[in-house]
């Protein structure tokens, strides 16, 4: 069964699923419901978990491993199979299948998943796991109902936002619900409950001296190593979420490998995507360091930081950010 992620509070504790998949691309909502589910599932005794992650060499019968041992400490338990690529191939699709055809009864498989397309839709694995349990889907929020989420987000901390609030976030969170949530409990810990302002978001931001993301990018642009390597251990001390830094990283390197691909008409793509005249030439100073190649690769490598902040892969985050932000302000062009 579907639901989307603001009806599983409403929907978890109608009964016990054997198989629970929580899958997409917006890292908030997922986090959020598997937090709720496991949640769930620990109030009703399923107090040990076994986490398998699924790579490239993992071995399926894992799994139905796991199905046949009792457990040694509890009577229930979870067993979390992490699948960042949410396509689990031939065998995994079979053994799947053929899991759900028996479940155990003191096991409940929880998939945390990447974003599902359309034939993984229609597949027999997608199909039995929709029909034995809880599918979760988690999508970016439409810019037109950001507004709506953010005021959502500011009455779950009995805070009450004016317009101007809400339309000061949306423009710099672009779409990021990490990042926006990040900032309403920033706000949250400076004002504390009741009504704000533009005027109060101002004056506490302005009352703060910290490192920013934006600069961060910026620094990158420019080839600005030390400073780069400077910000990054500030924003991993402030206790920065990383998902946040690589998503920035990720936007403009993305930008980058298209603008790369045609240098005669690299300006003119860059504000056609809304970059603004005062970034454009730090735009192409870092296209001028790089190749389109080495920028694909590092794209790539923000795919691989985003898969490890989400606990997917075993990695320290912040030492795979920090590489790679060297990496993006140094120079990968061969030296003339």
């Amino acid at each position: 069964m579907n639901v989307r992620p603001d009806q599983i509070k409403a929907m978890i504790a109608k009964t016990v699923y054997p198989v629970y998949m929580v899958s997409g691309d917006e890292p908030l909502q997922q986090m959020e419901s598997l937090d709720l589910i496991r949640s769930f599932l620990r109030q009703n005794d399923y107090s040990e978990r076994e986490i398998l992650d699924v790579d490239a060499n993992f071995d399926w019968q894992r799994l139905m491993d796991e199905a046949a041992n009792m457990s040694l400490f509890a009577t229930r338990r979870i067993v979390e199979l992490r699948l960042p690529s949410a396509k689990p191939g031939r065998q995994g699709s079979q053994v799947l299948k053929d899991y759900l055809a028996r479940p155990p009864e003191d096991t409940v498989l929880v998939i945390n998943a990447g974003k599902v397309d359309g034939n993984s839709k229609k597949s027999a694995w997608y199909k039995a796991v929709d029909q034995s349990g809880l599918v979760v889907q988690c999508w970016p929020v439409p810019v037109d109902k950001l507004s709506h989420w953010l005021r959502q987000r500011f009455k779950d901390r009995d805070m009450d936002a004016d317009n101007d609030v809400l339309a000061y976030i949306s423009q710099h969170v672009e779409g990021n619900l990490l990042a926006a949530d990040q900032e309403i409990e920033k706000l949250f810990l400076l004002l504390g409950p009741g009504k704000i302002t533009y005027a109060d978001v101002a004056e506490a931001v302005t009352s703060q001296s910290r490192y920013s993301v934006f600069e961060l990018v910026d620094m990158l642009l420019v080839g600005n190593t030390r400073r780069v390597i400077k910000i990054t251990a500030g924003l991993k001390a402030e206790g920065v979420v990383p998902v946040v830094v690589n998503w920035a990283l990720a936007k403009d390197i993305r930008l980058l490998v298209q603008a790369s691909q045609d240098m005669s008409s690299a300006e003119l793509m860059l504000k056609r995507s809304g970059v603004w005249q005062s970034r454009i030439a730090m735009f192409k100073s870092c296209l001028s360091r790089h190749t389109t190649r080495s920028l694909q690769l590092m794209l790539k490598r923000c795919a691989y930081i985003d898969a490890a902040s989400k606990g997917m892969l075993d990695a320290n985050v912040w030492d795979e950010i920090e590489s790679l932000c060297v990496r993006l302000a140094g120079s990968t062009r061969a030296a003339r």
